[in-house]
């Protein structure tokens, strides 16, 4: 490897944890010991490249398809790439990983024992991502996000050795909810990819056509959709916030995190009017805070 290559591979692995800062609610906060602060950032970067692969938003060069193995003419293959990455993955658990985001995942996922299931759960999702592009059902969605978000959680819960049953249980309620929110924030984008993951059995409900979300404002049933789907959320954040409570110390404050993070992000929707399709709503630091204090007091 060159000095421009390893140069390259910095900058591509920089790029991805930098995206940290655009999340709904704080990856790794400062006010965790270093060493979990360490491994959730492991976490996040995984979960963020392989985001990344699936929606063809990697760093331009050719960096991450090279570490993985990938020849320059493969390079566009999402399928392709998901697939070297997911080889990768199983080098973390039994070898010597070649992207340096998994290099870094490595001493986390031995130091947790963290098992590859939920790592492969988010790979799974964004593969699914290439071959489905609508949902028929809201059941069909919540399966979908059973692979594509509830695997953070359980690696959160992982990561801070504070995994149960009821647990995971309540974990998998609050990280739906924060992927259907997710996915509010973004119908104008997902459309630009040809995804919509507002259920169709809902939009038929609504009298929603594709045709309306691919328009500059929202119409009245489009954001009578927006408003029943941004409720749903806001009911399993409500049945998983019993997960704040059932830790303590710093632990409790990052969960709460997690669902002020969505609840604000609904606040947010609702004051656009549910809105969404100039661009997504986002909460302000002061909302984020305020729903933080709500939380942990469990007025929520």
């Amino acid at each position: 490897m060159t000095g421009t290559d390893t140069v390259r591979d910095s900058r591509a692995e920089r790029g991805t944890l930098d995206k940290a800062a655009g999340e709904n609610f704080p990856v790794a906060p400062f006010f965790l010991p270093r060493a979990r602060r360490t491994d959730l950032m492991a976490v996040y970067g995984f979960a963020r490249l392989v985001d990344d692969i699936g929606d063809g938003d990697l760093a331009p060069g050719g960096a991450d398809a090279r570490l993985l193995g990938v020849s320059p003419a493969e390079a566009d293959d999402r399928l392709v790439m998901l697939d070297a990455f997911e080889a990768d993955l199983g080098r973390v658990f039994s070898g010597e990983p070649r992207h340096p985001l998994l290099r870094r995942l490595q001493p986390t996922v031995r130091r947790r024992s963290l098992t590859p299931e939920p790592f492969l759960g988010l790979i799974a999702a964004n593969r699914q991502d290439q071959l489905v592009k609508r949902y028929e059902t809201y059941d069909d969605l919540l399966a979908y996000c059973e692979l594509s978000a509830n695997p953070v959680g359980r690696l959160v819960l992982g990561v801070t050795g504070t995994s149960t049953p009821e647990r995971i249980r309540l974990s998998d309620a609050v990280c739906t909810a924060l992927q259907i929110v997710e996915h509010l924030q973004d119908v104008a984008e997902d459309l630009g990819r040809d995804r919509i993951y507002l259920p169709a059995a809902d939009m038929k409900r609504f009298h929603v056509e594709e045709a309306d979300l691919a328009t500059k404002s929202a119409g009245a049933s489009v954001r009578a959709l927006v408003a029943y789907e941004a409720e749903r959320a806001r009911v399993l954040l409500n049945e998983g916030a019993p997960l704040v409570g059932s830790v303590h110390g710093r632990l409790k404050l990052l969960l709460a995190g997690f669902v002020a993070g969505g609840r604000a992000a609904i606040r947010a929707i609702a004051a656009a009017e549910y809105d969404v399709l100039p661009g997504p709503p986002k909460p302000g630091k002061l909302q984020l805070l305020r729903e933080v204090g709500v939380t942990l007091r469990g007025e929520g």
